[in-house]
């Protein structure tokens, strides 16, 4: 992943540093003689304390707890189902890779053991199939043709962003907050991005047009800032924002309604996927079974709860939150809810998300638990708690009556995900509903908040140095702007296009890019801009392109294509045919584009009547439309579309991608030949081939 080009190596942390070891004193790095020790997958204080928490039913259900925890965890992968393609690219999955992918495996299997072979799992809970499990190691796909293929096919399409990689149990939050397009999120710990994914996913996918709702995300630390760009840009969605700041006293903002009034923002959807101590990924992160202590949970549950409950009153009356963590102690979890719960004073309820998620295998949140120290000495009242130890464990940590538990709180409401129960990692997820406001958000005459009531700020901590960059201003188009002009004039949009909307980073020069963002997200960031650091927003939709002799400066850009194309006019699109679009996304020379009179007659036709410049290129596959940016010349035609891009229509169109796939196992078998052939006629052979690689030191 490339940084930002503003970003230095002190503040990426994926840069490589570079010491000189005779300057620094330092001596040469010792090799090793024997290779590092497996991680030993036990520790004591775990099973105690877990097993004293009674998080499982049984001693029957405890062992298949601990065998699961033990195992690697599988492959999960889910399609992005806002994408017009998403059932075509279902459909290709199913017949050209999960087919050879049970052989492969079926093969690999039998060569060391009789045991069952898993085919490809399809997630049942997972809305419309587009969400699956795959046995799969990364000893495996060295091994096997077939399931490299699968593995590069996984890599491109999840960097064109039609997959996206994720753990099973990480695709629930979003699931069951059942965003729809209207709705203002707010995901307030969001960072890498993958649930925040889902949610641009939901605001997107029963919208036939653009959402009127958008998404919120924010992250404390301004590094995973960039990484939740990086994550979510693969969605192009105008209806989100990045901002930066910390959760627990995320900043009230303002909009403006329909009518013009300027009032308070509050969400419809809050999630609240919070920092923890993650015992619950114990299969893909082997190094916390050395590290894991009582310590961790104790410690963040005050910052678990702190950003909770500013969740709760970002939210707005009618509106549901998640809360959820992947790690299995009740003191970040049920203990974290009961703590707001008893404060909020029947403000906010506990509500069932079971059914959003009708078949999948969970136990019930528990109603009893005991904090303890990190000696593992359980307690069962507060009043036990030694002096010494009550700035650990502390009154908010204990749970209600067993009465209360379940009557007035609906503790067992929670879902807690075992990774025994179908083969995941190990998850908790909360679903609260606001009643109505929070006792404390009252003004001080005793009345409720209204819209027009200012909303009281969070407390302040101590004003801190803020890290990071100085980010670009975001400049936004004036009514009459007169590059929109040229926009306007020649890509024919639409009279309900609205300018304003437009952006871009620089208050001064030539403007290289343009943005596009929808009108909820400008008028929010107009009003907010000092209120909190916002870190991205918009997608790119027109780019400053050198062309002489062409009526328009800038180009389309293929990122911004889906937000701007349904507003582009009739005479700025092509209708291409399949054979001619295959052509065009396999050239791989951007000097030599195919000629016009290659293709074929319908779309030479076609083409007749569009002035040069760049275009939109639509083509027909099985009654969905795919859509890219072209670019017509006097005797050419080209398409703008980056690799993975290419190499996602590819596959829908039934093109061949051996230019763009590199095959090591067929690199592989060519070596091989090659070396038969030398052996067979070169009586010489073995003496040259012994050579390679070796140096002459005289």
């Amino acid at each position: 992943m490339g940084k930002p080009k503003h970003m230095t190596n002190k503040q990426n942390p994926f840069a490589k540093k570079k010491r000189n070891n005779k300057e620094k004193g330092a001596q040469p790095p010792v090799r090793r003689d024997k290779p590092y020790e497996s991680i030993v997958l036990e520790n004591e204080s775990f099973e105690a304390y877990y097993k004293h928490q009674q998080i499982c039913g049984s001693d029957a259900e405890w062992d298949q707890f601990m065998a699961h925890m033990r195992r690697n965890l599988p492959v999960t992968f889910r399609i992005t189902g806002s994408k017009a393609q998403a059932a075509l690219l279902l459909k290709l999955i199913k017949q050209d890779f999960f087919e050879e992918y049970f052989r492969a495996v079926k093969e690999l299997r039998n060569e060391e053991t009789d045991a069952l072979v898993q085919p490809p799992q399809c997630l049942a809970w997972y809305p419309r199939e587009m969400a699956w499990q795959l046995e799969l190691s990364r000893k495996d796909i060295r091994r096997s043709e077939p399931l490299f293929k699968l593995h590069n096919f996984l890599i491109s399409e999840t960097s064109s962003g039609y997959i996206s990689r994720q753990e099973a149990v990480s695709m629930i939050p979003p699931l069951v907050l059942g965003v729809e397009s209207h709705h203002k999120v707010l995901d307030m710990c969001a960072a890498p991005g993958s649930k925040t994914a889902q949610l641009i996913e939901s605001l997107h996918a029963k919208s036939d047009g653009q959402p009127t709702g958008f998404v919120m995300a924010n992250d404390v630390d301004n590094n995973r800032c960039y990484m939740l760009v990086h994550q979510t840009k693969r969605l192009n969605s105008p209806c989100f924002l990045v901002t930066n700041g910390d959760s627990s006293t995320f900043p009230s903002m303002q909009y403006t309604q329909e009518d013009g009034t300027v009032c308070p923002l509050k969400f419809d959807r809050v999630l609240c996927d919070v920092p923890c101590s993650g015992d619950g990924t114990l299969r893909k992160n082997a190094d916390i079974w050395n590290k894991w202590n009582l310590a961790q949970a104790s410690n963040l549950h005050g910052l678990q709860y702190r950003i909770l409950k500013r969740g709760a009153e970002l939210l707005e009356v009618g509106g549901k939150l998640v809360y959820s963590t992947c790690s299995l102690n009740p003191i970040e979890n049920e203990a974290v809810l009961h703590h707001l719960l008893k404060e909020a004073n029947d403000s906010l309820e506990i509500v069932k998300c079971c059914d959003a998620l009708p078949t999948l295998k969970y136990s019930n949140g528990l109603t009893y638990w005991e904090p303890a120290s990190k000696d593992l000495t359980f307690y069962k009242s507060f009043d036990e708690v030694p002096e010494s130890q009550r700035t650990v464990i502390r009154p908010g940590m204990f749970p209600p009556s067993r009465e209360e538990a379940v009557g007035k709180y609906h503790l067992d409401r929670c879902l807690r995900i075992l990774p025994h129960q179908q083969n995941t990692g190990g998850f908790f997820v909360a679903l609260l509903e606001k009643k109505k406001p929070l006792p404390w958000e009252a003004v001080a005459d005793g009345q409720v908040l209204t819209e027009t009531t200012p909303i009281v700020e969070p407390p302040q901590k101590k004003t801190k140095y803020m890290r990071g960059f100085k980010e670009d201003p975001f400049v936004f188009f004036e009514e009459k702007e007169e590059v929109f002009e040229s926009l306007n004039k020649f890509f024919q949009l639409r009279a309900d296009f609205e300018p304003r909307n437009l952006l871009t980073r620089c208050k001064v020069g030539k403007k290289k890019n343009v943005y596009f963002c929808s009108s909820i997200v400008r008028n929010i960031v107009q009003l907010n801009e000092k209120r909190v650091k916002i870190i991205n927003l918009g997608v790119k939709s027109f780019v400053r392109c050198a062309t002489r002799n062409i009526e328009c400066d800038f180009r389309l850009a293929s990122e911004g294509l889906a937000s701007v194309n349904s507003f582009v006019g009739s005479q700025r699109r092509v209708m291409v045919q399949r054979k001619d679009l295959i052509e065009l996304l396999s050239c791989t020379d951007p000097t030599k584009p195919p000629e016009i009179s290659s293709l074929t007659a319908e779309t030479q036709l076609n083409l007749q009547n569009v002035a040069s410049g760049s275009c939109v290129l639509e083509c027909m596959v099985d009654d969905v439309k795919l859509a890219t940016v072209g670019w017509k010349g006097a005797m050419s035609l080209r398409a703008y579309v980056d690799q993975y891009d290419t190499m996602h229509m590819l596959r829908l169109l039934g093109g061949d991608l051996s230019k763009f796939e590199k095959n090591k196992f067929q690199d592989k078998r060519a070596a091989e030949v090659a070396a038969d052939e030398i052996d067979e006629n070169d009586p010489a052979a073995d003496d040259e081939l012994g050579s390679v690689g070796e140096t002459n030191d005289d």
